[in-house]
C-alpha cells in the first residue's frame, strides 16, 4: 500500500461528497468514478449509475471475487448544520453527506482493486463494482449488473463496519394485508367488521415463532407497524389493511417464511418484494478464517445492503461506524480509510 493510494482516495471522497447523488440521481458522481479510474488507464464498463472493471490480467478459468460498495445517498436531514456537500476536514475528521455511508468503503475497496490491479499470477480475479440505488433497494443498482459480472465465487460489500466482518444479513419482506368484510350501520346489528376480523391475524403475526431459530440471529422477527381502517364513526368497515415489517434470519429463505405465513393467516399476504434475501457466509470460508486471524471480529448484521441481491457467500466490511449512518453533520476519520486500506489488502493478499 502507498500513501499516494491514500491522499488519492480522499480526494475521490472529497469530490463524491461535493455533488449531490440522491438514489436514482447518481450519473454525476458515476461519471466522477469514471474518469478516476480513466486517468489511471484502468477499462471500466458502465450501465445507467453503476461503475464495474476486472483486474487487468482477468483470467477466465479463476474464480472471481466482488468488490461492491455504493455511491448513492440518502437526502440530508433536518438536523445538519454543516452544508452536507462540503467536504470539510477538521483534524483527522472529514465531514459531508455519504462520507460514512458509503463513501469511505467505497474509496477503500477502489484503492484496494487499484492495489491488485497490474498484479499477475492471483489465484482469483478482482471485480469492482461501484453501484447506485443502494439506498432504496431500487432494481437498477447493483441487481442490474450482476449478469454482466461475470460468475462470482464471494463478495466483500463495503458498508460501515469498523473494519469488522458482518458475516450474515437479516433479509426484509414488507407484508400489505387485507382483510375484507362488510359495511353496516353501527348502530345497529349490521355488518361484518374488518378490523375484529383482522385482530386475530395480528395477534398471530405478535405471538407466533417459527421452528428454525438463527445461531447468528435468534428468530426471525415480526413487526405489525401501520393499520388502516374505517371512514367514520358510525360506519361499520369493510376494510382493514395492515403492514407487517419481517426481519428474515438466515435460517429461513424469504419464499419460505412467506409460505408459512399465508399457511396461518386468513387475510391477504402481498409482499412488496422477495428481493432482500438473508445472507451469510460459512465460518469456515477461507476469507472469514483470514479475517479472524487478522483480529477481525464476526457478527451477524440486523441492516440490509446490496448483500441481500447476491446469492453467493458474502461478508459486510468497511470503515466508518454504522451508528454515524444517516445521521446530521456525517463524518468519517481519514485514518479509517488508511486503516481501511491496509486491512483489505492484508485480508485478500491472504488468500490471492
Amino acid at each position: 500500500m502507498t500513501e499516494v493510494l491514500v491522499a488519492d482516495s480522499i480526494e475521490l471522497l472529497k469530490k463524491l461528497i461535493s455533488i449531490p447523488s440522491f438514489s436514482r440521481e447518481e450519473d454525476k458522481t458515476a461519471l466522477v468514478i469514471e474518469e478516476f479510474f480513466q486517468q489511471r488507464s484502468v477499462k471500466t464498463y458502465r450501465k445507467q449509475n453503476n461503475i464495474w472493471a476486472f483486474n487487468k490480467f482477468f483470467d477466465a478459468g479463476k474464480p472471481t471475487i466482488l468488490l461492491n460498495s455504493h455511491h448513492d445517498t440518502v437526502k440530508p436531514n433536518s438536523g445538519y448544520k454543516r452544508d452536507p456537500f462540503s467536504a470539510i476536514i477538521e483534524g483527522d475528521i472529514l465531514y459531508g453527506l455519504g462520507s460514512n455511508d458509503a463513501g469511505g468503503s467505497l474509496v477503500a475497496l477502489a484503492a484496494t482493486f487499484l492495489h491488485f490491479y497490474e498484479q499477475k499470477d492471483l489465484k482469483y480475479n478482482i471485480c469492482l463494482a461501484l453501484t447506485a440505488e443502494e439506498e432504496i433497494s431500487g432494481q437498477n443498482g447493483l441487481e442490474l449488473i450482476l449478469p454482466e459480472l461475470r460468475e462470482l465465487e464471494f463478495a466483500i460489500v463495503g458498508e460501515p463496519t469498523l473494519m469488522h466482518m458482518a458475516v450474515a444479513e437479516k433479509g426484509l419482506l414488507v407484508l400489505d394485508c387485507t382483510v375484507h368484510g362488510k359495511a353496516g350501520h353501527a348502530a345497529r346489528d349490521e355488518g361484518d367488521n374488518a378490523i375484529y376480523k383482522a385482530l386475530k391475524d395480528i395477534e398471530w403475526f405478535r405471538t407466533y415463532e417459527f421452528a428454525k431459530k438463527s445461531e447468528l440471529f435468534g428468530p426471525v422477527k415480526m413487526s405489525v407497524t401501520i393499520i388502516e381502517a374505517g371512514t367514520q364513526h358510525n360506519v361499520v368497515p369493510a376494510t382493514c389493511k395492515f403492514t407487517v415489517d419481517v426481519r428474515v434470519t438466515d435460517a429461513y429463505r424469504n419464499e419460505e417464511v412467506l409460505r408459512i405465513i399465508r399457511q396461518h393467516v386468513s387475510c391477504e399476504a402481498n409482499p412488496r418484494s422477495t428481493r432482500l434475501k438473508p445472507s451469510s457466509i460459512s465460518p469456515d470460508h477461507a476469507i472469514v478464517k483470514a479475517g479472524l486471524a487478522m483480529g477481525r471480529e464476526s457478527y451477524g448484521s440486523p441492516t440490509t445492503s446490496d448483500q441481500a441481491l447476491l446469492d453467493i457467500p458474502s461478508l459486510k466490511m468497511g470503515p466508518g461506524d454504522s451508528a454515524r449512518s444517516h445521521m446530521a453533520d456525517e463524518f468519517i476519520y481519514k485514518s479509517e480509510i488508511k486503516e481501511g486500506i491496509r486491512l483489505y489488502v492484508e485480508l485478500l493478499s491472504k488468500i490471492l
